[in-house]
């Protein structure tokens, strides 16, 4: 926690709850840019107090009393601050306030950060590694947001609101932990998605009684993905790379193309994988490791002639996969430098290979996207239809196909 906090209690009158022309008087507590107030059960009027000095003016003796009685109040909320600080627990004005009212219920020490961890906790075998590494980073987003906004360590989950999210949503979107990594608006949503599931997850646990996000709508932009088009894949597939790490990640970049395997799926591909089909066809059946969906692709010649090469490696009993291991990072770098020297203006990435498959090798040559689909491992066909978008070329190829089709039934209806 802070070792320094900035702490003040000021007693004012609720003007909008006034009754027989008297006003109740409340307890402001501020501690660390959080704020609540605390019903004293006193009224006043409102020419009897003074504003500046958050006091009644002493006309009478019920008033000095009523002083007296702000003065106790004050040095209580004040103990019950310094208890507080001094046991190193969580410090808002929240927690000053059930301290004075003598609320120690079970589940207001149930805080953002501890939801955070136990979230993390508990899908340590649910989640794959790097979805959980997302987690761990919106973690990171949530401890700096806190800090620099509440100028606190953690906040309690009861003190969550709607606010609270557009704020930290402003907040990633303008606070960047890594100042040569802003975050995009889907990268922003993924962050409060990510913060939502976590949040969803107290309120079924009924350690939190109202969602702040029930009022919250995750914004994301629907971004076209680029894919090789055919030219640009043969030019690709001809070039002659110096390097053997620049042949290896070309060699797994179309294999790829033709086959739609996403990275960690494709580099854990083990020969027990690849199985014979009918007429002698050789297929990939294996699980995605991202949602262990099944996938069955059937294999084109130029991944066989690609798995071939990779068949009488020496090394490849050691491996026990199809194909050398290569980071994800690795990969990325060197496709970087392979599209410089093929001339391909596009940012290769290695999953742009499987938008590629999804329409240059498989929906522009006629494959019903439910087909895709299943080859992909997708869960749901809306999915597919980000990756296989409907290009206008394909549109055109559609429509050229509709108009000789009618042109042929005219020509049957003449003879």
């Amino acid at each position: 926690m802070k070792s320094t906090n900035t702490f003040g209690v000021h007693f004012t009158l609720r003007q909008s709850r006034k009754q027989n022309g008297k006003s109740p008087v409340y307890a402001r507590i501020t501690i660390n840019k959080t704020r609540c107030e605390i019903s004293l059960k006193y009224q006043v009027d409102q020419n009897e107090w003074n504003a500046a000095k958050g006091a009644a003016k002493p006309k009478n003796d019920e008033l000095r009393r009523l002083n007296v009685h702000l003065e106790e109040t004050r040095g209580m909320i004040v103990s019950h601050y310094r208890i507080i600080e001094r046991s190193g627990q969580l410090l808002t004005a929240s927690t000053v306030k059930d301290a004075y009212l003598g609320i120690t219920k079970e589940e207001n020490n149930h805080t953002l950060l501890w939801l955070a961890e136990e979230h993390n906790t508990h899908m340590q075998k649910v989640l794959k590694p790097g979805s959980l590494k997302n987690y761990y980073t919106t973690t990171k987003y949530l401890k700096v947001f806190l800090e620099k906004k509440y100028s606190s360590k953690d906040i309690f989950l009861k003190e969550l609101k709607f606010e609270f999210i557009t704020a930290f949503e402003y907040f990633i979107r303008n606070h960047p932990i890594k100042d040569s990594d802003p975050c995009t608006n889907n990268g922003t949503m993924k962050h409060l998605e990510r913060l939502k599931k976590m949040i969803n997850w107290a309120a079924r646990n009924e350690w939190i009684e109202k969602n702040p996000f029930n009022n919250y709508k995750l914004k994301y932009k629907h971004k076209e993905r680029d894919f090789l088009n055919a030219e640009e894949l043969s030019i690709l597939e001809k070039a002659d790379l110096g390097t053997i790490m620049l042949r290896q990640v070309k060699d797994l970049f179309v294999f790829s193309c033709y086959t739609g395997l996403a990275y960690i799926d494709l580099i854990n591909l083990a020969p027990g994988q690849i199985v014979a089909g009918s007429n002698s066809t050789r297929w990939i059946r294996t699980s995605r490791a991202k949602n262990d969906i099944g996938v069955n692709v059937p294999l084109l010649k130029p991944a066989i002639d690609i798995m071939e090469k990779y068949k009488i490696e020496i090394d490849i009993t050691i491996r026990e996969t199809i194909f050398p291991r290569i980071s994800n990072q690795e990969m990325n770098r060197s496709l970087k430098i392979i599209a410089g020297i093929c001339g391909i203006q596009k940012y290769l990435t290695f999953h742009l290979a499987r938008h590629t498959f999804a329409t240059t090798v498989t929906l522009m040559n006629g494959v019903p996207i439910e087909s895709i689909s299943k080859m992909l491992g997708h869960s749901k066909l809306s999915t597919t239809m980000v990756y296989a978008r409907v290009t206008q070329f394909k549109v055109g190829l559609d429509m050229e196909m509709l108009e000789n089709k009618l042109a042929n039934n005219k020509n049957i209806d003449k003879g």
